[in-house]
């Protein structure tokens, strides 16, 4: 079966290509260390790789935001959440999306090239992927990297792949992992010094977490680093036992990087099993953790874990935020997340010293921070096997929705869920690698009720500024822009642009499905578009062309 679906996938891959192609083009390393300067691109996961998400583009701005308009929608037809942010070049929108059964019932993965003027589609990749997947949280994929005239994704069974940008024909695929040790891949990768560096998913099974590096011109691995250190490796002695085999924390976001320091920071997953923190006790590095990595080597320079010994299932795989601001006075170069956890953290990004950190949601497990940035945990937040209420829930403070960063105003913006959930533990997890092994169970607790927000944090001294509330937790991204505006969604389906100084609505369009993706801008004849995903669909806005005279 594996077989003749793979000899289908190599077919499909070649009679993807449509009447209409789009350009071949050359990105190279500076085009992707230039990041935004060229405004009619987008060219990783975050629009550069500082990971701010904010684009120098100003043509909307707060007093002309209320004029914008939708100018095109692109149907898939894959009837799943789209999460994907598109990969933008010259006119171009090169997009992953997620998976559903196709003619047959085999599950296929999709992308696809559009005109970013009109949606017309220029090409449509189609994979399908072989029986017994093992993923836990949606047939989803968050985007294409880019890397001279190549393409360049992971998939849901685990394989690294390679795609011609001009005609989405498959160059290579490379298998990272394999799904029978519950492996799959849903992130965007990265590019870094003519390496494609990708994680991996995968952390409700029983599994040993990774980062690789691939040489892009030929698919062949240079470089592997494992998430849970092996016996007698730093951190090791956080672990008890053989469990460290089957340890988790899983990388199954996108990463940014600071060329001047050569580091890449990527974050890890929760510890396996989730709940049952009684098997595996210790701080279980490098589970819950920002990484910073020599992109060249893998080798890790240091380490910052946000929730040691965690029991919630609060994945560090948050998308860090790299900026050069001061702080009580000082020059400081530093990197930020929002966490999973509840509380958002400034970490010193050359060694990964703490900085400040305070909590953006209800956070009933811990109320603050230590000196060195550990929590102050409260005790009886721990799953039992009778239940355990804790705020956030399992599904945390934010998630993997992209936050923006305004550096003008030094605000950083968020999707803040405020939520809570009964934590049982059920001891007894099997051992068995690729098996899920949750180590009990969760359920939504509504006391307080549920709610979320779009929140604007001053990063300089943790405090929020102003919020947009929203009736129910969501799970949209950010976008930032010079010209004042923030733009994200919430779960109802509204897509809104609001004034990044004071948090107020301008503009709101209801798409008809929640969002789960981020929104993207680029120009295409000097025009600004914000394209936004939403339910199986992408909508492109702008506002009126002028008049030509």
């Amino acid at each position: 079966m594996a077989t003749t679906l793979r000899r289908l996938f190599g077919t499909l891959g070649v009679l993807a290509t449509l009447t209409v192609s789009a350009s071949g083009q050359d990105i190279t390393s500076k085009d992707l260390n230039d990041g935004l300067k060229n405004p009619a691109r987008w060219l990783t996961y975050s629009g550069d790789y500082t990971g701010q998400r904010f684009s120098p583009l100003a043509q909307i701005t707060a007093a002309n935001a209320e004029q914008l308009a939708a100018q095109w929608t692109f149907q898939t037809g894959v009837n799943t959440k789209f999460e994907a942010t598109p990969i933008v070049i010259d006119g171009v929108l090169y997009v992953t999306g997620s998976a559903a059964p196709a003619v047959g019932g085999v599950i296929t993965q999709h992308a696809w090239a559009i005109d970013g003027r009109t949606a017309k589609q220029l090409w449509h990749y189609q994979r399908p992927l072989p029986e017994g997947l093992k993923v836990c949280c949606g047939l989803v994929n968050r985007g294409f990297a880019v890397h001279h005239d190549r393409l360049f994704m992971v998939t849901l069974d685990a394989h690294f792949v390679a795609l011609e940008m001009k005609t989405g024909k498959v160059i290579y695929d490379v298998e990272m992992a394999k799904i029978q040790d519950g492996f799959a891949g849903t992130g965007a990768p990265l590019v870094v010094n003519d390496k494609v560096i990708v994680g991996v998913a995968g952390g409700e099974y029983a599994n040993r977490g990774f980062i690789d590096a691939y040489d892009p011109a030929t698919g062949a691995r240079l470089w592997r680093t494992y998430t849970i250190p092996g016996q007698g490796e730093p951190g090791s002695e956080t672990w008890s036992g053989d469990i460290w085999q089957r340890g988790g924390a899983p990388t199954w976001l996108s990463g940014t990087y600071d060329p001047a320091l050569n580091l890449v920071y990527w974050g890890t997953g929760n510890p396996n099993p989730d709940w049952d923190g009684e098997i595996r006790p210790g701080d279980n590095l490098f589970a819950d953790s920002l990484l910073a990595l020599d992109p060249d080597t893998g080798r890790i320079k240091w380490h910052f874990q946000f929730t040691p010994h965690d029991t919630h299932d609060w994945d560090a795989n948050e998308i860090p935020v790299l900026a050069d601001v001061t702080i009580a006075g000082r020059p400081r170069k530093v990197v930020m997340m929002a966490n999973r956890n509840g509380f958002f953290y400034v970490l010193d990004r050359e060694t990964g010293k703490f900085v400040l950190g305070r909590p953006f949601v209800n956070t009933t497990w811990a109320r603050e921070l230590n000196a060195d940035g550990k929590p102050n945990v409260i005790p009886g937040h721990d799953p039992t096997p009778e239940g355990t209420v804790t705020c956030p829930d399992w599904y945390g403070g934010t998630n993997f929705m992209s936050p923006a960063y305004d550096p003008t105003s030094h605000l950083f913006f968020v999707t803040a869920r405020e939520t809570c959930a009964r934590f049982v533990r059920r001891p007894g997890a099997t051992s068995n690698v690729g098996d899920r092994t949750m180590g009990g169970t969760v359920a939504p607790h509504n006391d307080p009720p549920r709610g979320g927000a779009l929140r604007a944090i001053d990063v300089t001294t943790g405090e929020r500024k102003w919020q947009i509330p929203y009736a129910d937790a969501g799970w949209a991204g950010v976008l930032a822009t010079a010209g004042g505006i923030v733009f994200s969604g919430d779960h109802d389906g509204n897509f809104f642009a609001a004034d990044a100084k004071t948090g107020q609505k301008l503009f709101q369009f209801q798409t008809g499905a929640p969002l789960f993706g981020p929104p993207t801008t680029y120009t295409i004849d000097n025009r600004q578009y914000v394209v936004v995903p939403s339910g199986a669909t992408l909508t492109g806005f702008a506002l009126p062309k002028k008049p030509t005279t």
